[in-house]
């Protein structure tokens, strides 16, 4: 085993290392050890308000603090670094990245490129021109559905100090929503099992300039980015957009491409394709 790399597993937005237990069995099976990281503030640091429960209290919903008020990228970024410091001891490590782990797997890169043996973006933001924020407002992000999320928003950011959704809600409005943007090829039951594992609050800090992709650090770095072409919460366009600004970056370092069918959820629940795709990458 000294040989063969631990893959680094970082979850996206509202999500936490719960979500990638599918795809570290397939991983075992083939072999291969993974180790899922919780952000500061995701799985048992999470905060899940007696009024988040059934039957909600919307109101007090709204007002309730939560424990990731005030996490940074930079406190995303540290407790992987300490991940990888410790898996490194094993021997190579493969950073992979879902969603808006992907700003934290980038920040770590242009810190610590020399924990990181492969970068792995699995419909993950690479922000390379722009911030996250300032990609949202190109013509690529245009078959995005920018109310998903804010259907079911809960509270005042500016007050609160964190984003906050109420992912139990029955409103079917805001569950179609849902579906649409993260899961539309699951069934509904999959889709449902799938949002019991989000936690309802998440951090402000999603990057500035300064985070954005560093060419002589993230950019010396092995990078594969694995496309997901259903996806309608980061669009294809997005992906592809992100991949030619790195691939310009750094030009005698390209993007290794791959792509899996699916939703922005499918590959975490059907996860054997994604394990073998991983697997081939680590045999490389």
């Amino acid at each position: 085993m000294q040989n063969l790399p631990t893959f680094v597993l970082i979850h996206g937005a509202f999500a936490n290392s719960f979500s990638f237990a599918p795809l570290q069995a397939e991983l075992a099976l083939l072999g291969h050890r993974s180790a899922a990281v919780d952000l500061p503030g995701h799985g048992f640091e999470a905060t899940f308000p007696v009024s988040y429960q059934a039957p909600q209290d919307l109101g007090a919903l709204a007002a309730e603090p939560g424990g990731i008020k005030g996490v940074t990228l930079a406190d995303n970024a540290a407790r992987v670094i300490e991940v990888l410091e410790r898996a490194k001891r094993n021997g190579p490590t493969v950073l992979v990245a879902h969603s808006r782990g992907g700003v934290t797997a980038t920040a770590v890169a242009n810190a610590r490129p020399e924990l990181i043996d492969r970068i792995v973006y699995v419909s993950a933001w690479c922000p390379v021109d722009l911030e996250v924020g300032g990609y949202y407002a190109q013509p690529e992000m245009a078959d995005a559905d920018p109310g998903a999320l804010a259907a079911a928003f809960v509270g005042n950011p500016a007050e609160t100090g964190l984003l906050r959704v109420n992912f139990r809600t029955a409103d079917p409005v805001a569950l179609a929503a849902f579906k649409r943007a993260f899961a539309a090829d699951l069934t509904d039951d999959e889709f449902r099992t799938f949002l019991s594992t989000f936690q309802p609050d998440e951090n402000l800090d999603a990057g500035t300039d300064a985070d954005r992709a560093q060419a002589a650090t993230w950019g010396r770095i092995p990078r594969t980015y694995v496309r997901l072409t259903a996806d309608a919460s980061v669009p294809l366009a997005v992906q592809d957009r992100m991949i030619r600004e790195a691939d310009a970056l750094t030009p005698d370092n390209p993007f290794d491409v791959r792509t899996l069918e699916g939703s922005h959820l499918h590959w975490l629940v059907h996860p054997k394709p994604a394990a073998e795709l991983l697997a081939g990458l680590a045999a490389r």
